[in-house]
């Protein structure tokens, strides 16, 4: 998350290094900011077997666990669809400035998603401020322009943004974990046909499906499901091997998932390139190596040698994520309101990758004070 605000601030800064930057559609490249949302989603199936077990243990049967993730995939539709559009925004023909816009969209994700404090004799009170955030944003739907001024556009799903993609890929995986549980060779089978159906999308085998694909498709081609379930399949290593994967076997064995992937990267480069837009399996089978060595790394850092401390000031990042996500959107809109920009010397080169990290790092500190004030999202 730290990695993701830092990365997502580069449009901010001149000279950013191309090896940190987004790669172009066309380019056999894949830069660092390629690699965090695949390593993003690859923690989202890490965490969903001990958050179905979680609700197992509650005593929750498979009929309310798949109604909290149909309303936990619709959420991140709904909010995904909102900042997608207002990435189209048009100023021209607006009631309200477009920034006062953005900041009333979040205001609306907050008053929906809170978790609010108190017992059930307050749920009710609070309810009313969930009714207040739909109410936001029907208004804010109703009164949206995008695209052309001439001809504005209205809300529609476009492409479905960052958090509508975890969405459908945690639609798609977290069903499959819950209905086979820890058994590795169905999980691990799972996890390759998405890697396949990412391949021969990518070789045009899909293509005689064409008529279909603008209505019923896996979400980028399988690409993002796989990286899911790859991380399911690591969390499902472990847990169903705990006896024998203790310790470093389980580092050694995370280290050597990784190669594969990698190998199956370079593998399959030379017939589409490396892409993050065009969702090449070279991407995926570099982003999924480097995300499973990268878990070895901090698996072998924190479970093992129990070197932990160094996590803390950055660890709201992680309990509340998605209220991390959104914090940026408004800093944005409030600075771009007040007419407030760093001067170009602090936008630049090294100096500029530096005022990011340190933003990144604000944006969490802010998210850790939030939290201690009864302000946290969660779906």
């Amino acid at each position: 998350m730290l990695t993701m605000i830092f990365v997502n601030d580069f449009w901010t800064l001149d000279e950013v290094p191309a090896w940190m930057e987004h790669s172009a559609a066309r380019a056999d490249a894949m830069g660092l900011s390629d690699v965090v949302f695949p390593a993003f989603l690859f923690i989202v199936g890490l965490s969903v077997p001990y958050a179905i077990e979680s609700r197992l243990a509650r005593g929750d049967t498979w009929v309310p666990i798949l109604t909290h993730i149909f309303e936990r995939t619709v959420a991140l539709l709904l909010m995904g669809i909102f900042i997608v559009n207002y990435e189209n925004i048009v100023d021209e023909g607006l009631i309200i400035p477009q920034y006062l816009w953005e900041i009333l969209m979040v205001i609306g994700f907050f008053l929906i998603w809170n978790v609010y404090p108190g017992g059930a004799e307050k749920k009710k009170y609070y309810f009313n401020f969930k009714v207040l955030g739909y109410i936001i944003l029907i208004l804010l739907g109703f009164i949206y322009k995008g695209d052309d001024p001439l001809e504005p556009s209205g809300i529609e799903t476009r492409w479905w943004g960052i958090l509508g993609l975890i969405g459908w890929s945690y639609f798609l995986c977290a069903p499959i974990y819950l209905f086979l549980g820890d058994k590795i060779k169905m999980i691990v089978g799972a996890w390759l046909f998405f890697v396949l159906f990412n391949l021969l999308d990518s070789s045009g085998a899909l293509n005689f499906m064409s008529g279909i694909q603008h209505y019923v498709w896996i979400v980028g081609g399988g690409s993002m499901p796989a990286f899911v379930m790859a991380g399911i399949a690591a969390s499902v290593f472990y847990r169903s091997n705990s006896e024998k994967l203790q310790g470093e076997k389980f580092t050694f064995l995370l280290i050597a998932l990784g190669v594969l992937a990698i190998a199956y990267g370079f593998g399959t480069r030379p017939f589409w390139g490396i892409s993050k837009i065009r969702a090449t399996p070279a991407w995926v089978g570099l982003c999924t190596g480097i995300s499973f060595i990268l878990f070895a790394v901090f698996f072998w850092m924190a479970d093992l040698n129990k070197k932990r401390d160094w996590a803390e000031t950055i660890k709201p990042a992680g309990n509340a994520t998605l209220t991390c996500y959104l914090v940026p959107y408004i800093w944005y809109a409030l600075i771009s309101i007040a007419g407030i920009a760093l001067p170009m010397c602090l936008r630049t080169g090294i100096i500029g990758l530096a005022k990011s990290f340190l933003f990144a790092l604000s944006v969490i500190l802010i998210t850790g004070l939030l939290n201690r004030r009864s302000v946290k999202l969660k779906i």
